[in-house]
């Protein structure tokens, strides 16, 4: 496959889960990559696993000068990027009154506060046309409990998306769009207290349509359509990626995504 061909990525929270399997489905389409991570270990877990196909590297995404830091990175490596995949995130699921100023800001900061001026500064590296594709979330969409303000800054996300394209379309060429993935089979769930993850995974199933959780593989695939020349038409789409989750109704009470 070569849908990818020539074109040069950057995909942030691309050491575990959805951003990993992204890294590999995009070199496998021919791109060259560019991943961050913040965990040691799933560093090394990705420079194992990509090989030296890709650049993988520490950056802090709740540190807004390791972001600068970044876009000058990927200025020195690539010249310009064609691609970019901002996934970096955190969830913290607690019902609302569990919340303080130190959880809430933190949410705001990594998945909210971090993209917005990592695009800033990518915008006089990022080629005309580009593609840049978000990482919001089914809960921008739905109603669960606990979500509250994980949720809210999913929203963000999926708004910072429309808004961008107003701004950065016809100015730069930059095309942006989103994926809104449901309840995924990735390491989101391992925080979960080993005396409840039966119970919670099985309501979660419950809760979807189609019966299971998804895979990143299946996350991914989405991504490579939306940062490809197939999709140089889509612009602003925010797209569902949940096994049915949302179009089954708008109130979930137990179903994290």
């Amino acid at each position: 496959m070569s849908r990818l061909a020539g074109k040069r990525a950057l995909i942030t929270g691309g050491t575990s889960g959805i951003g990993l399997e992204t890294a590999k489905q995009f070199l496998a389409e021919g791109a060259q990559v560019i991943v961050t991570g913040v965990t040691p270990a799933n560093i090394d877990k990705a420079r194992v696993e990509l090989g030296d196909q890709a650049l993988v590297l520490h950056a802090d995404a709740a540190d807004m000068a390791a972001q600068r830091d970044l876009a000058r990175t990927v200025r020195d490596r690539f010249g310009d990027l064609d691609i970019a995949f901002l996934n970096a995130g955190v969830s913290d699921w607690r019902p609302m009154e569990a919340h303080d100023e130190a959880s809430f800001d933190r949410l705001f900061d990594v998945n909210v506060k971090s993209v917005f001026f990592l695009m800033q500064a990518l915008i006089p590296v990022l080629n005309n046309p580009a593609s840049v594709v978000l990482n919001s979330s089914a809960s921008a969409h739905t109603a669960a409990a606990a979500a509250n303000a994980y949720a809210a800054t999913k929203g963000a996300v999926s708004a910072l998306m429309r808004s961008w394209n107003a701004d950065l379309l016809k100015s730069h060429g930059v095309r942006v769009n989103a994926i809104s993935p449901g309840p995924i089979a990735t390491p989101f769930y391992d925080n979960i207290p080993a005396d409840h993850y039966r119970s919670v995974m099985e309501s979660i199933r419950a809760g979807i349509p189609l019966g299971r959780l998804g895979e990143a593989e299946e996350v991914a695939k989405a991504v490579v359509y939306l940062a490809s020349d197939e999709s140089r038409f889509t612009v602003g789409a925010d797209l569902l990626v949940d096994g049915g989750l949302c179009h089954e109704g708008c109130f979930r009470p137990d179903t994290p995504g």
